[in-house]
């Protein structure tokens, strides 16, 4: 009998900030099988990660710590001129605090996606991917790594097997892309996709082809193994029921990257 093909479906949750409620998260995570938790640098608070972390155990969904430079005000989407050194200590705090309230829930961490600038200086600056992926191997070399898969994709896997961590790509259902497959900045037309179907059918390509069209046109590769939805996106919810629909119907499971990479 032929194995059906399989997909993660992660989204960035957990954001909140004390008073200040960020995203839809009683509603999406029932929707995913991964969740990129926030760790309190650019969104989060203690209070946020143990709910966060219930509700993700409540639906069976798979934990993921998500930090970000320290920039609250901006909500991780500035670039920091941050040392390696600088890097690796944030990103070791944020781990460090979710794994904690991971385990005293009985839970633990699948992976690791770093948030909004950091993420995306990752992509393109070897140092700094160097540095997020020797503090993950150094916490716990089981963690998966989530990285956007670029035109440095083939430096970033090099960088995880010489740290023994599983560095995994992932496709933003939600997102534009430039020809030279980086997202298109969100100050920029066409950074952000609304319409669900065209989300849902670029989705489908993708699992299917490795591929979609960027922003201009082109044909770009951009095969992955997870796909991620903004929970902070105002169409989030039937964004990802629309994706997770047509997945299932195209005979797609869906289910956390961790048990089958």
């Amino acid at each position: 009998m032929e194995q059906r093909p399989k997909i993660d479906l992660n989204s960035d949750v957990g954001e909140s900030f004390g008073a200040y409620k960020i995203g839809l998260d009683e509603e999406v995570i029932p929707l995913i099988s991964s969740a990129n938790i926030g760790c309190g640098f650019h969104g989060g608070d203690p209070s946020v990660m143990r709910q966060t972390i219930a509700l993700a155990q409540e639906h069976g969904v798979a934990l993921g710590a998500h930090p970000g430079f320290p920039d609250l005000i901006g909500f991780g989407r500035r670039k920091i001129d941050a040392t390696q050194k600088e890097i690796r200590d944030y990103v070791t705090y944020q781990i460090g605090a979710l794994q904690a309230f991971a385990t005293m829930q009985k839970m633990k961490l699948q992976h690791v996606k770093a948030h909004g600038a950091l993420y995306n200086m990752a992509a393109q600056d070897m140092r700094i991917a160097e540095a997020i992926t020797e503090a993950v191997s150094k916490l716990d070399k089981d963690l998966i790594l989530v990285m956007l898969p670029g035109p440095k994709k083939d430096e970033l896997q090099e960088i995880g097997r010489r740290y023994g961590i599983r560095v995994v790509f992932e496709f933003f259902a939600d997102r534009g892309y430039n020809s030279d497959g980086t997202l298109v900045s969100r100050r920029e037309p066409g950074a952000m996709i609304h319409d669900h179907q065209f989300a849902a059918d670029r989705v489908i390509k993708m699992v299917t082809e490795g591929k979609i069209a960027s922003k201009d046109g082109t044909e770009i590769e951009v095969a992955s193994d997870t796909i991620c939805v903004h929970g902070d996106n105002p169409a989030a919810v039937k964004l990802v029921k629309q994706i997770r629909e047509s997945l299932l119907s195209s005979g797609i499971e869906i289910t956390p990257m961790g048990q089958f990479l």
